[in-house]
């Protein structure tokens, strides 16, 4: 299916063509077929003699109901502009005019209606068409003129339609969803229903989806559908849809919400653009409203100069890079301008002369989006995230239903392994899921490396420095670490030169300084060697001037074994004394393991219980042990 939506002039005929092409009429209020007035949206489809179906959206042409138009217009990709021969080009044909070149729809042709009315000023009428069109997407649109009621130049109509649809290009239906929602209605017997044309992704009972709405957003599912009043399981995109969704209720639903692939998209309140038509964005205004999809939200705009500014919104809206807006003054029935949007994550502005320096730094951006300048703000970045944000690299495609990072990588197994990828700028690197930049990622090595030797200089007992320690240092850089690149700090401290034992981060073959305490650890050591099971006192521990810290740091680097109430033995210890316990008849009590190894109870009793946490001997009852063979 295509889909196409009109435009034009109020009283032009375009409810009339459409219901002359399709045989069904497109205006569903009483009180618009009573007063000939087409207010809201319409409906209709019809099959073409090629097999391509087209579904029409027909919108109302009268300045009071520009929005309601402008919700018709803005998810379509084919339009129809409507000129009535007898009446010429007039004050809401500009308007509607702008506001297609405003969205960028490029799709499409011209009907000048109503010719059986006025033959003379046919050509006049084409001129004026031509004239008013010059520059616009629709400058080089294909005109047709017909007579609805008599049926004059309707076949060829219908031969133009098949050409400009088979010339769009096909939409994709990989794509994540974006459905943006222009009825919402209540069903018995099925609940809730919600419609709108499907321009990309594909839709499937049972789906989970997510709803983004004005007055709540809710995770739903979809029971199931319909296009073209017939039921259907799988709908791909471009479709006129109807789907009954779970779980949530119609009279939450307005028009403007979306039903979106969850988790694929950034929810915003504040993007910046770039002007494409319409008035300078430093003129003055700075309440205004904004129309894409059936949405249409207060803004408020703050200029940077003539050609860019940022946009906050009253309520959050699925967007991404390069989506076409329309901005109205709510005072006015025209469109005030029509901007691009650049960023959907841009930065925080506070220091004076920011808005300059930020319009410069949108000027040369790319409306696919730099990455190298989104990478190189926030020092790294998931590329699922910028795939999100519609952010694309070397031509590659957007982000696809499950908002998979297809957007800056177009090679997955090489991504993952951290290999170079040849469609990403230089300067950035892949690493396992995050896109990094090569500065801000030789910046957190000097930081990983320095925090490392800063805390062992100042504890030179110390085995190592504790990996927390370490990410601090990290989030303290400029650009600091950022929120969920722990996954990075593997890779910084082995780029650091640096390696990670037991929590600690220390440099290759380092060992604790013991500094004063090495004469006495090494007379212990002396003394183990001697006898294992010579376990010293305090008193001589005390005299070794071994404290509590002395030993834990002799622990850390292997040199002594702290056990239970004090003990502290060789770290061969536990093996020399299983050589003896295993020669003992089995099983064995506490005292002839003391007997054997020739020791006190106050060694024994903390030794054989560490012997069992090892899993080397096992407790019978309250006083026989065996080995574990």
């Amino acid at each position: 299916m295509f889909v196409v939506a009109t435009a034009g002039h109020v009283d032009h005929g375009k409810s009339t063509l459409v219901k002359a092409l399709t045989g069904m009429e497109p205006d569903r209020w009483e009180e618009e077929r009573r007063r000939g007035l087409t207010i809201d949206l319409g409906f209709a489809w019809t099959t073409l003699p090629s097999g391509r179906e087209v579904a029409f959206v027909d919108v109302p042409g009268h300045e009071r109901f520009l929005s309601n138009m402008l919700a018709g217009v803005g998810p379509a990709p084919i339009v129809c502009f409507v000129i009535a021969a007898d009446k010429g080009w007039q004050a809401q044909s500009s308007d509607h005019r702008d506001a297609i070149t405003a969205l960028g729809i490029d799709r499409g042709l011209v009907v000048i209606t109503r010719a059986d009315l006025a033959p003379d000023t046919i050509a006049t009428t084409e001129a004026q068409v031509r004239t008013q069109l010059q520059g616009t997407p629709l400058a080089e649109a294909p005109i047709v003129t017909v007579s609805a009621t008599t049926g004059e130049g309707m076949d060829d109509l219908v031969a133009r339609l098949d050409e400009v649809t088979a010339a769009a290009p096909a939409p994709d239906p990989a794509a994540r969803v974006r459905l943006w929602l222009d009825r919402a209605f209540s069903i018995t017997g099925a609940g809730t229903v919600v419609t709108g044309t499907l321009t990309a992704g594909t839709l499937q009972v049972g789906q989970r989806m997510e709803l983004v709405g004005a007055s709540m957003s809710a995770r739903t599912g979809i029971r199931g559908m319909q296009s073209r009043e017939s039921s259907a399981e799988v709908v791909t995109p471009a479709a006129r849809v109807a789907v009954n969704l779970r779980d949530v209720s119609a009279g939450d639903i307005h028009r403007g919400d979306a039903l979106i692939t969850p988790d694929a998209w950034p929810i915003v309140t504040v993007v910046d653009v770039r002007r494409t038509m319409g008035e300078p964005l430093d003129d003055g205004v700075h309440e205004l409203m904004l129309h894409i999809g059936t949405a249409a939200v207060p803004v408020r705009l703050r200029p940077f100069d003539a050609e860019h500014a940022r946009l906050t919104l009253d309520r959050p809206l699925p967007l991404e890079l390069g989506d076409r807006v329309v901005l109205r003054n709510p005072g006015s029935r025209n469109v005030f301008a029509g901007v691009v949007v650049l960023d959907v994550d841009p930065p925080e502005l506070g220091r004076r002369g920011d808005g300059a320096r930020r319009a410069a730094e949108l000027a040369d951006r790319p409306v696919t989006g730099d990455v190298l300048a989104e990478v190189a703000r926030r020092g790294a970045v998931e590329r699922a995230v910028l795939a999100r944000f519609g952010v694309t690299a070397a031509g590659s495609g957007a982000a696809d239903a499950s908002g998979a990072a297809g957007a800056v990588d177009a090679s997955g197994a090489a991504a993952a392994s951290g290999a170079a990828d040849a469609t990403l700028p230089a300067g950035v690197e892949v690493l396992d899921e995050w896109l990094v930049h090569t500065p801000a990622l030789e910046a957190w090595v000097q930081a990983a490396r320095g925090a490392v030797a800063r805390q062992l200089a100042a504890q030179p007992m110390a085995a190592g420095v504790p990996v927390k320690v370490v990410i601090e240092a990290l989030r303290r850089t400029d650009p600091p670490l950022p929120d969920g690149g722990g996954a990075l700090v593997a890779t910084i401290i082995g780029r650091a030169g640096l390696e990670t034992a037991d929590g600690m981060v220390r440099p290759p073959g380092h060992t604790a300084d013991l500094g004063p305490a090495e004469a006495g650890v090494a007379a212990l050591e002396r003394r183990l060697a001697a006898d294992p099971f010579d376990a010293p006192e305090a008193d001589d521990l005390r005299a070794l001037r071994l404290g509590a810290r002395e030993l834990a740091v002799a622990e850390k680097a292997g040199r002594v074994l702290r056990l239970g109430d004090g003990v502290v033995v060789s770290p061969r210890t536990p093996a020399q004394a299983m050589r003896l316990l295993a020669g003992l008849a089995q099983p064995f009590t506490t005292s002839q393991a003391r007997q054997a190894l020739g020791t006190t109870r106050r060694v024994v009793i903390p030794l054989l219980e560490h012997l069992d946490g090892r899993g080397w001997t096992r407790r019978l009852d309250g006083s026989h042990r065996e080995v574990v063979r």
